[in-house]
């Protein structure tokens, strides 16, 4: 057999290998090892892809025993008889060698698994718009059914939730306030919570201003409700409300109603300049977004509620 037979073979491949033919196998193995390395690191770089090619051919030829010892017969050596071949030997690679000619990846990261075969920069990008895309996913969920801020914009809640800029407002800063998105779901709202709702459609036409307010809980459904010179009773009691302070209750009367089945009736802690469910009318419990936990800003005003 010509040595040149080879798959790509242009040279004997002792010759390409540097080796002698009574070379071991651990001799060949060290021998194409380093000069993979010196191509790799020193050789020209438009000759690289050839003569690592050309290595690796001749490494297979050299460390196949049944090719080998074709390979010196065609040259003229005599092999050894075949009842004396070793077992076909392919040495383990190096770890560092190994792992640079064929990577094996055990992340269970399942981007990981999906990119790796990509150029590094290609994977930092992805890595990036992966975790990016991520944050965003996760903040959207927590406002979505978690927690969501709030600022107070008018003074119907002071002193109790400081509005700023508007009448009645007795701070320079309007506090930030969080609401728990998920509580009524396990639970019904309790009286007293100052809780987060959507108003009904009632609450623009009357108040010039509707969305999402932010008012207490005076009374449950199927109670009834009244007030009497700025004094509310729920059932016929008076209610005790240590929250409103006595500069910021009116004087109004109304007449007791009763709350419907499903339905809850707010007031502002400002009665006097409030625009409530006395003015138009209960919020349904579909319309309960949550109840205030915690003021976050501004710092001097940080405090659970």
């Amino acid at each position: 057999m010509d040595p040149r037979d080879g798959p790509g073979a242009v040279r004997n491949p002792y010759e390409v290998l540097g080796v002698s033919p009574d070379a071991s196998q651990e001799e060949i193995r060290d021998a194409y090892w380093r000069l993979v390395r010196f191509h790799r690191t020193e050789g020209e770089t438009a000759w690289t892809a050839t003569h690592l090619a050309e290595l690796q051919d001749a490494y297979e030829v050299l460390s196949d025993p049944f090719r080998r010892a074709e390979l010196d017969a065609a040259n003229g050596d005599s092999p050894a008889p075949a009842s004396e071949w070793p077992p076909p030997y392919r040495p383990a690679l190096p770890p560092a060698e190994a792992e640079a000619a064929e990577p094996v990846y055990h992340s269970r990261n399942p981007i990981d698994r999906l990119t790796h075969r990509l150029p590094r920069p290609w994977r930092i990008a992805i890595d990036w718009i992966v975790t990016i895309a991520g944050a965003v996913a996760i903040v959207f969920a927590i406002k979505q059914w978690v927690v969501n801020p709030y600022r107070i914009p008018s003074s119907s809640m002071e002193p109790t939730l400081h509005c700023a800029g508007g009448p009645g407002c007795e701070a320079r800063l309007s506090d930030r306030v969080l609401a728990n998105r998920f509580i009524y779901r396990f639970r019904s709202p309790h009286r007293g919570e100052i809780i987060v709702f959507k108003t009904p459609p009632e609450a623009k036409a009357r108040c010039g201003a509707g969305g999402t307010f932010v008012k207490r809980l005076i009374g449950l459904p199927g109670e009834t409700w009244s007030e009497k010179n700025g004094y509310v009773y729920i059932n016929g009691k008076k209610l005790n409300e240590p929250y409103i302070k006595a500069d910021r209750r009116d004087t109004e009367t109304h007449e007791a109603q009763k709350i419907p089945k499903g339905m809850y009736f707010m007031m502002g802690d400002n009665r006097a300049e409030s625009c409530d469910s006395r003015v138009w009318g209960t919020v349904p419990r579909k319309n309960l977004i949550g109840t205030v936990f915690f003021v976050y800003w501004p710092p001097n005003r940080i405090t659970f509620k």
